[in-house]
């Protein structure tokens, strides 16, 4: 396993790990709030392909970079020998508070998708600090391709798949809510500038930060386990042209004790505007 460490205000908040030649995909964990209490969990029992914070797509051409089962139509979920590989090309830049990397989504020897992903540490005060993690996936073939979802390929609800942030499992079920709404029914699959997450002495906010990215809906769970996702295909496929690019960027406020809404509101738009 390759690493490198992510800082902030001269701080440890992260690691961020690949292993090269496996069907796995560079991620972040742990990840910490300031005080250092660790907010992302790495192959949990219930989901054992959840891995900290990364980009996880269940469908890129009919090819899992998501890990684990491949949901077909009329079927469900399947084991099939589809599964894809982020590869780590090099660093673009690489300091403590921060990365550049070039990646290749590769399939059946093919490069399907080239990355370029950015990762940024900054503080916000004593107790938090934002994590700017953004992606553009280029189509650099002759052949158009699609990003998908179960929820695209006939089951409803599960339009998982882009920036994803399995968060820990703890006694209760963490609280969510967004600038409107309250709960995990309420919140999911819907569009939202930006989504906290409250656990145990740690609260999450994640934001959009581009048009397109606030426009994508959001994946959330708390009741089967804490995770949160900026749907790439909720209910309809994404069409990647030969030659075009999907950009998205999501900032992630990691903030010590329980936010309230105005509180996280407060976080995020100086998160953004940095």
């Amino acid at each position: 396993m390759t690493t490198a460490l992510l800082s902030c205000a001269g701080r440890p908040v992260g690691r961020y790990s690949y292993r090269p030649g496996t069907d796995s995909r560079p991620y972040l964990h742990p990840v910490t709030t300031l005080a250092g209490t660790p907010v992302t969990e790495e192959r949990p029992a219930d989901h054992i392909h959840h891995l900290g914070a990364s980009v996880a797509v269940p469908d890129v051409a009919g090819h899992n970079f998501w890990g684990g089962r491949t949901f077909v139509r009329d079927q469900g979920p399947t084991e099939l020998d589809n599964h894809g590989t982020q590869r780590h090309l090099g660093w673009k830049l690489r300091d403590p508070d921060g990365f550049v990397e070039e990646l290749s989504w590769e399939a059946g020897g093919t490069e399907l998708l080239r990355e370029h992903r950015t990762v940024a540490a900054s503080e916000l005060s004593d107790t938090a600090w934002a994590l700017d993690f953004s992606f553009s996936l280029t189509n650099r073939g002759a052949t158009d391709l699609s990003i998908g979802s179960p929820a695209t390929n006939g089951r409803p609800g599960a339009g998982y798949g882009g920036f994803f942030w399995r968060a820990p499992k703890e006694s209760a079920a963490p609280a969510v809510f967004s600038g409107t709404l309250d709960g995990e029914q309420a919140v999911h699959g819907k569009a939202a500038d930006w989504l906290a997450l409250v656990g145990d002495g740690w609260t999450l906010v994640f934001a959009g930060a581009t048009d397109e990215t606030r426009r994508d809906p959001w994946f959330v769970r708390t009741t089967e386990y804490p995770g949160v996702g900026s749907s790439l295909a909720a209910d309809r496929r994404l069409p990647v042209p030969a030659g075009a690019t999907v950009v998205r960027r999501v900032v992630t406020v990691v903030a010590d004790g329980r936010l309230d809404r105005d509180a996280a509101a407060a976080h995020v738009r100086k998160a953004v505007a940095a």
